[in-house]
């Protein structure tokens, strides 16, 4: 990850609301984060922790029974929380930040060609028109690996497979010549080969256009390998935030703990997998304390009273937990996740041997991710196509 000293976009203390039948849904509580430029950030978490809702909020594209009680999402020098109807977003829709969502059918209209859709985006972002426009269309299909461009354009996306309509949706975001792209679950429903190709892909554009990226996915091997950063949500909340490596190494909230042990990688033969008991807390009531208390085994006293603030690690590296607080009693994490703090340390040794880092922002970018898979990957080949689900 290159090293920065200003955000690119920095969220503050958000907290998000949807009101439903007469009861209100705390969606967000508290969310601070900043987002650096040309960086890889993936935000994991399981169903319902507030993933997708958060990155809505930057595009403006939640419920209409949805409001921001509070808190500021600073970018381009405007607090877009103040934003408030289409016309207010139509600078930022698209030609500033641009999404890729999960299943292209639902982005896509089957009654339009796969070329009548991109050239909208370039007539609408590029303000090309005509000759111009279909040329841009044919380059931009070339870019995202579809060949013969001027007969796919014609074509409609039920004449495309699945990973060549995520292509699809891809070249449309990159129509749009956007500053921060956001890939919602981009992979779920391809075979891993496809997933390779399809986060490939998104790699090859992030350095061609020096974007900024954002991740959402259950999946810790897509994490592993694309990511700078890492940020853990559950119940609405970030509980933990770090880079790659330092959430894979060296995690420190219990959910992230979980999380990990869940991986089937990190299973023993004969023994049952590891899954996290019980649910998420409902968010229509308030939550008292720690939300994953009630989940976790090592739960302390004052986990179901006071809920902890995010306390700094290191510079780069933070978590919302009460067992980094110097007060607290000593707990040994999970021993799936003492295998892996050894193995960053043999890592670290190494890297420090090679005249190299391995956390934080001096690290090669080209090596940001690698080591983190590298652990997964050891026990049963490959990470990639791995999911995580609480």
């Amino acid at each position: 990850m290159k090293k920065h000293t200003e955000p690119l976009l920095s969220v503050r203390d958000l907290n998000f609301k949807f009101t439903l039948r007469g009861q209100v849904l705390h969606a967000l509580r508290d969310i601070s984060l900043d987002v650096y430029p040309g960086e890889s950030l993936a935000i994991v978490g399981e169903s319902g922790s507030g993933k997708s809702v958060f990155v809505k909020c930057l595009m403006g594209l939640n419920d209409l029974n949805g409001y921001v009680e509070s808190g500021s999402i600073e970018y381009g020098g405007k607090d877009l929380t103040l934003l408030k109807t289409d016309s207010d977003w139509k600078d930022i829709r698209g030609s500033r930040i641009a999404m890729v969502l999960q299943d292209p059918m639902t982005s896509l209209n089957p009654l339009k060609t796969i070329g009548w859709q991109i050239e909208e985006a370039v007539r609408l972002h590029q303000g090309l028109k005509g000759a111009e426009a279909k040329k841009a269309v044919y380059s931009i299909l070339e870019e995202v690996g579809i060949s013969e461009p001027e007969r796919r354009a014609k074509q409609y996306p039920h004449e495309f497979s699945g990973g060549m309509r995520q292509r699809v949706v891809i070249a449309i975001a990159m129509a749009c010549r956007p500053e921060i792209l956001i890939c919602d679950e981009p992979t779920t429903a391809l075979d891993v080969t496809i997933q390779a190709q399809i986060l490939g892909l998104i790699r090859q554009m992030q350095k061609k256009y020096n974007l900024t990226t954002i991740y959402i996915t259950h999946d810790l091997g897509v994490v592993a390998n694309v990511a700078d950063r890492i940020a853990v949500m559950y119940a609405g909340e970030i509980v933990e935030v770090g880079t790659s490596d330092e959430v894979f190494y060296d995690p420190r909230h219990p959910y992230t703990w979980a999380l990990l042990s869940s991986l089937p990688q990190l299973g023993v033969k004969g023994e049952p997998l590891y899954s996290i008991e019980g649910t998420p807390p409902n968010l229509f009531h308030e939550v008292k304390g720690d939300a994953f208390a009630p989940r976790n085994p090592k739960a302390l006293k004052i986990d179901y009273v006071k809920r902890p603030p995010m306390f700094a690690v290191t510079a780069t590296h933070s978590a919302r937990t009460w067992l980094i607080d110097p007060r607290a009693p000593k707990v040994d994490p999970p021993e799936h996740i003492l295998a892996l703090r050894e193995r960053g340390k043999d890592l670290v040794a190494k890297a420090a041997a090679e005249g190299t880092a391995l956390y934080g922002a001096s690290a090669p970018e080209e090596e940001t991710g690698a080591a983190a898979s590298a652990a997964v990957n050891e026990e049963n080949g490959s990470a990639k196509g791995v999911t995580a689900r609480g």
